[in-house]
């Protein structure tokens, strides 16, 4: 792919390139793309009208970026998208570990092929994938893996001390030209910290005591939890004052962009030509309802969030469940029903924190967690003139079992025994609905009807019953 760019230091000028500060390059493509309305970051829902002018700003600013939010809010993933605003390729001298800009050279080897070669100095080629580092900043993280240190095994070679090609670069210097990330900055210890200031003001390194100057053109992202300022460290205050721009995350805003993040991020469940699951959109609505609810429940620890991939791991969950079921009534095609919500208090106790006054009662908050998002969807999601016959049905002694064991078929046959659950399956399930389809949603009626307060239910093991309330 670079057989045909410039291969020389005469043939980059011929060329007419230019060089240009990382920070300009960002923002020239930025503003590109904001002329063309395109989104800064593919994948990135919700932050159309909050987070994204925020980082707009930012980088047509130039600004180093913190970015400050709670586990599980895209933090990562927007800092990494950031190649995407960089020059596609970007010439270096060759053999340059910290990718030395051919026409003002910083490092002791570049300085000296330059010198050495002039016109004739080769130039290396380097795609923008490989201009990103990314350090998860840990209480063990040195100075040295950062910024640099001594190489004892080029000393021993026969090089002085004060030799700079003694040199090991640091991570930092290695991403000369491009972006540097430290996730989870409060837990770098503040010694190291302070070694971060040269990097964000003055934009050079000094590694021990030697007399070198490095130059660098470096732009750093951070994230941050907020909660890490006093739970693990903190950020010290030279070091937040040197970032340009803060920029506050947060959790999906409702249920609706809640669910359209985790159709995007949740793996599809298939077994080849043996079985294909769906999840209906109302079981769906419930799973990313269940963490909308838990953000605001008492016994939920805040401090700690719930991330969306609380919603990602029991929308996999629900499908995971059925697929098992299903394989186990011999079912081609399995749509997940109500009773497979009780799988999800597996994938859920280790994501959230819940807080109890007696031990034991985490599984009982986490199911009425689960009961009030069915609740809710069942409200939003089923018209009530189409509910009163249903119940006009059970009061007159329908009685009608479920459970885990039942196969589709079977559930399905409800709605020709009690004609009334015809109008809310059908608006659930669409007409001419499979009878996996059928039974799901005619489950999920009931389940409705009973949270409601409108109908009874006995539970025994995996199976339900559901009887008029007389």
């Amino acid at each position: 792919m670079t057989t045909s760019r410039p291969a020389t230091l005469a043939e980059l000028r011929a060329s007419g390139w230019v060089s240009r500060p990382v920070a300009d390059e960002i923002r020239t493509n930025a503003v590109a793309r904001i002329r063309r309305g395109e989104p800064l970051f593919e994948g990135v829902l919700g932050y159309e009208h909050t987070v994204m002018p925020q980082v707009e700003n930012a980088l047509l600013a130039g600004h180093d970026i913190i970015f400050l939010g709670e586990r599980g809010q895209a933090k990562t993933r927007m800092i990494r998208s950031l190649t995407g605003l960089l020059d596609e390729w970007m010439p270096i001298v060759a053999g340059s570990e910290i990718n030395d800009d051919p026409y003002h050279p910083v490092s002791r080897h570049a300085r000296d092929l330059v010198a050495e070669q002039g016109d004739d100095t080769p130039i290396a080629w380097v795609h923008r994938d490989r201009r990103y580092g990314e350090k998860l900043a840990t209480p063990d993280t040195s100075i040295a893996d950062l910024i640099g240190e001594v190489d004892p095994i080029k000393v021993a070679e026969g090089r002085y001390l004060s030799d700079e090609l003694t040199l090991h670069y640091g991570m930092v210097p290695r991403t000369n030209r491009g972006i540097f990330a430290i996730n989870e900055l409060p837990d770098l210890a503040e010694r190291i910290q302070v070694g971060l200031l040269n990097v964000l003001e003055e934009r050079d390194v000094q590694i021990r005591g030697y007399q070198v100057r490095l130059p660098l053109d470096v732009v750093l992202v951070a994230s941050a939890n907020p909660e890490d300022y006093t739970n693990r460290g903190r950020i010290i205050t030279p070091l937040k004052d040197r970032f340009g721009s803060q920029i506050r995350t947060h959790y999906p805003l409702d249920a609706e962009l809640e669910y359209d993040i985790v159709r995007q991020e949740a793996k599809p469940l298939s077994v080849g030509e043996l079985a294909a699951v769906e999840v209906p959109d109302y079981l769906g609505e419930v799973v990313a309802t269940i963490s909308q609810l838990a953000r605001s429940s008492n016994h939920v620890n805040q401090r700690s969030g719930v991330s969306v991939r609380l919603s990602v791991a029991n929308y996999e969950a629900l499908g995971a469940n059925a697929l098992r079921r299903g394989l186990r009534a011999g079912e081609r095609h399995i749509v997940a029903r109500v009773d497979d919500l009780d799988a999800l208090a597996a994938s859920s106790i280790g994501k959230i924190e819940i807080e109890a006054l007696e031990d034991g009662r985490a599984g009982q908050i986490f199911e009425n967690l689960v009961r009030g998002a069915v609740l809710t969807v069942f409200n939003n999601r089923v018209d009530p003139m189409h509910t009163t016959a249903v119940v006009d049905a059970f009061e007159e002694g329908e009685v009608v079992h479920t459970g885990e064991d039942l196969p589709s078929t079977e559930l399905a046959e409800l709605v020709a025994r009690i004609p009334a659950l015809a109008a809310p399956v059908d608006a659930l399930a669409g007409p001419g609905a499979s009878p996996a389809a059928v039974a799901a949603a005619a489950e999920f009626v009931l389940e409705g009807l009973h949270l409601s307060k409108r109908l009874n239910k006995d539970e025994s093991g995996t199976r339900a019953t559901y009887r008029g309330r007389r």
